[in-house]
């Protein structure tokens, strides 16, 4: 009979947020997976637990997961940690989880802290509905595509990001998305905890004369509803070649006209280079 993998959430800074059941899972494992084993070896000693460690991380979890899978499937229990938070969420642990599912292993949950739901309750920010989007890419042009596919995004927008990147990705929020509503936390749970309620261009001009440090929780505000245009595209389009009859280049005539019509700009450019080619 298979054993079990269990997803242990882990404290995010204050060891006092290790749940009694959690302890208790890690007594009862066969064996621990653990994201960064020096890590878990400091919270097993804490708590005065001595377990086999076997590693399980972004760049190993195709080999030892098929480790780990041989191992449950031999009726061993398994408990998964992260260094912090919960397993599975933005995590190499997902494909874990999958390949469990695949292959008949049962998985259980042990819930435990999360910076993600911890920074969106101390934003005060809508938290009725909310997207995570996680780490953006460190590539530019990745990153622009990322936020631009969340331009018209009305519900509150969770992301985490590491210190070095933090003032690049203020300064492209801050192009694309305009000058909204923002919470940066760090050190949740720990002696120096703190979130910042600021608007983007104020976090960019704060963190142009201060180092970031620690990695954060950005809670960003949604877009406002886009009110229905009262007119079609075709009319719409006429207003843009109005525009442009008057000497304007296509692109500052389809933003004229977004004002005008409620249209978004990009729908205009895109639309009126179509006609064009169709003509």
């Amino acid at each position: 009979m298979a054993g079990m993998l269990y997803l242990v959430g882990t404290p995010i800074g204050n060891l006092g947020d290790f749940s009694p059941r959690a302890l208790e899972t890690l007594e009862q494992a066969d064996f621990v997976a653990a994201e960064d084993t020096r890590v878990t070896l400091k919270l097993l000693n804490h708590f005065g637990l001595k377990k086999p460690l076997v590693s399980y991380y972004e760049h190993n979890r195709a080999s030892s997961g098929e480790r780990i899978l041989s191992r449950l499937l031999e009726g061993e229990t398994c408990a998964l940690v992260t260094d912090a938070g919960m397993p599975a969420i933005s995590d190499p642990g997902e494909d874990l989880v999958r390949l469990c599912r695949d292959n008949g292993v049962p998985v259980r949950v042990v819930p435990g802290p999360s910076s993600v739901v911890s920074a969106l309750a101390l934003s005060g920010l809508p938290t009725g509905r909310f997207t995570f989007e996680g780490f953006l890419s460190v590539t530019k042009k990745s990153r622009f595509d990322h936020l631009n596919s969340l331009i018209n995004e009305q519900r509150t927008m969770v992301f985490l990001e590491a210190p070095h990147k933090l003032k690049y990705t203020l300064r492209d929020m801050l192009e694309v998305f305009g000058d909204r509503e923002i919470t940066l936390s760090r050190e949740l749970t720990k002696l120096h905890e703190e979130t910042l309620h600021l608007t983007l261009s104020q976090a960019c001009a704060l963190y142009e004369s201060t180092d970031p440090r620690g990695e954060y929780v950005l809670c960003v505000h949604g877009a406002e509803p886009v009110e229905e245009p009262e007119m079609d595209l075709e009319q719409a389009l006429a207003a843009v070649n109005r525009y442009r009859d008057n000497g304007l280049s296509l692109k500052d005539a389809a933003k004229r006209a977004s004002e005008e019509t409620g249209f978004s700009k990009k729908a205009l450019y895109d639309a009126a280079i179509k006609a064009a080619r169709e003509e």
